[in-house]
């Protein structure tokens, strides 16, 4: 984590890197944002996330909710849920 800058690391797995054609990103963060906020504007960037029904977020690994933030810095990380049989 690159704690004092206003960017973020966006990281994607499995299927949604695949859609996407890209695995990570660097993307400019000046202020906090919802995780619900930073969705709509990184859906509206990569129209293909809304067919993935169930996104799920990390920030700087851990499990979070859409009213968590994220904050210059961190680590995200978008997946699908995982399943097992």
């Amino acid at each position: 984590m690159a704690t004092g800058t206003a960017t973020i690391e966006v990281l994607f797995f499995a299927r949604i890197a695949e859609d996407l054609g890209i695995r990570h990103k660097t993307q400019a963060l000046p202020a906090p944002i919802q995780i619900h906020d930073w969705l709509i504007e990184l859906k509206q960037q990569y129209p293909q996330l809304e067919s993935i029904a169930g996104l799920k977020i990390a920030v700087n690994q851990e499990y979070a909710g859409p009213t968590d933030l994220i904050r210059p810095g961190d680590e995200v990380a978008l997946f699908e849920p995982v399943t097992g049989g």
